[in-house]
């Protein structure tokens, strides 16, 4: 403890000054020192840390063969909607499934499964309309766009 009771900033500042001051090639001294350390600073300094790095080269890896023809995409796109609507169709079994036993529990412990559906059914139908409410109208293009009915009956 006896060190650190010895050590304070002000000391060491009050013994710079005593010997800056008693010293009579000081200002020589600071100017070799600053010269030394700008001539070291510009050694490790290198010019080509100033030039732009080079571009990195990009390899693209694909899956698909990029010789590809318009039929094959088409083919591919709907095998795999295909295989996206049958992974739907499965999911909704599943979730219809799990509905189906919360509706057996809530009947066999004695609770009104029918109303509590009506009531979810409600309020999903009044959040509906409250987004649709909110959802502001889309913007006005000036151009002429057919719907789907007009488009087929050929209007």
């Amino acid at each position: 403890m006896g060190f650190w009771r010895n050590v304070s900033p002000s000391g060491a500042v009050a013994d710079f000054v005593s010997v800056w001051r008693d010293n009579p090639h000081r200002w020589r001294v600071l100017a070799v020192s600053i010269a030394a350390t700008t001539g070291l600073m510009m050694l490790f300094i290198p010019e080509s840390q100033l030039a732009e790095p080079p571009r990195p080269k990009i390899t693209y890896i694909t899956t698909f063969d990029p010789e590809r023809t318009e039929q094959e995409i088409i083919a591919s796109n709907l095998e795999n909607q295909k295989r996206k609507e049958e992974l739907e169709a499965r999911l909704a079994e599943a979730e219809e499934r799990r509905k189906d036993m919360y509706r057996a529990l809530g009947r066999a412990t004695g609770l009104d499964v029918d109303a509590m559906e009506e009531e979810i059914a409600r309020e999903q139908a009044a959040e509906e309309a409250a987004r649709e409410a909110a959802a502001p109208p889309p913007p006005e293009t000036g151009i002429y766009q057919e719907t789907p009915n007009q488009a087929e009956s050929g209007e």
